[in-house]
């Protein structure tokens, strides 16, 4: 009879989770990926008994995290996860872009095991720092019967892949889902209790994701807002824009200094997909509802994937 496979795989990315800052009261005047994911697990001696296998992928802040590291990164999941040994893996990771890697994974891979990404509020260095419990809490998941799917695991609380948005930018418990869902599971002592289905999907596949950076499709997010100007849409046409979403007010309203250039944009064959910038909610009565549930940035994940299917 064969085993079940015991070996977790844990991914460092750089973020928060692994930054420094000169002093341990400074919790905004660090600096963002300093620290290797060895070390982040080292530093958290309840992993010491555990079969892991330690990965540096990268050292980002995540705001600055790109769609070739993004390709790298599905890639080398999807490789893990395949083999037998390997129960789930975990990815530490900034918490700014978390939602966008974490959307992207699920849709990418949609994996029978768990991935789980995990990040920090306040970096390593901090007194009140987060990382070492948000990375046992990951681990914890990731072991649990059961889990599958892409899922985020930050202060005690697990949420779907799909689901996350980033809601506030100094708490721990930064993160809700959206429209109107609540967490997946919580952390309890390093027990996983469930609330809902793990996700689930279609794989698209690592290897629609381009490595090189230059073969992705160019998409952009525009807000609507009072006083919109339309020139900025106007230089990302001429400039070859490739597909918009609109983050915009209420149930999907657009300033009416929008409509003729989104027009324009549309009658050239570019998609344009209508989403709230409201961080709750769904746009009620969509006539395309594409992305009337996502948020701005999930929107504009799904649009490039849409594209790089065509």
């Amino acid at each position: 009879m064969q085993s079940a496979p015991q070996t977790l795989v844990i991914i460092g990315t750089g973020g928060t989770i692994a930054g420094a800052s000169g002093s341990a009261t400074d919790n905004v005047g660090y600096k963002a990926g300093s620290l290797s994911v060895e070390s982040l697990v080292r530093a958290v001696p309840a992993l010491a008994a555990r079969s892991l296998e330690a990965e540096q992928l990268a050292q980002l802040d995540s705001k600055d995290m790109d769609h070739a590291t993004w390709a790298r990164l599905a890639k080398r999941v999807r490789e893990h996860l395949d083999r037998p040994e390997v129960r789930g893996v975990v990815i530490t990771h900034g918490t700014d872009t978390l939602e966008e890697t974490a959307y992207l994974l699920q849709r990418v891979l949609a994996p029978e095991k768990p991935v789980v990404l995990t990040a920090a509020m306040r970096p390593a260095t901090a007194i009140q720092a987060d990382g070492p419990q948000n990375l046992l809490d990951a681990v914890a998941v990731a072991e649990s019967e059961g889990v599958r799917g892409v899922v985020a695991v930050v202060a005690g609380q697990v949420w779907s892949g799909l689901e996350l948005r980033k809601t506030h930018s100094y708490r721990l418990d930064a993160f809700e889902a959206g429209p109107d869902a609540g967490p997946l599971a919580v952390v309890e002592e390093g027990v996983v209790r469930r609330f809902r289905d793990w996700p689930a999907g279609e794989a698209l596949g690592a290897a629609l994701l381009p490595e090189d950076a230059s073969q992705w499709p160019w998409v952009e997010v525009l807000a609507s807002h009072a006083g919109a100007d339309a020139r900025s849409l106007e230089a990302w046409r001429a400039g070859g824009l490739q597909g918009l979403v609109l983050a915009c007010t209420g149930n999907g309203t657009v300033n009416q200094a929008l409509e003729a250039p989104v027009r324009a944009l549309k009658e050239a064959g570019v998609p344009v997909w209508r989403t709230t910038r409201c961080a709750q909610g769904r746009i009620v009565g969509a006539s395309d509802e594409s992305a009337a549930a996502l948020s701005p940035w999930a929107a504009r994940v799904e649009l490039m994937l849409s594209l790089l299917q065509r």
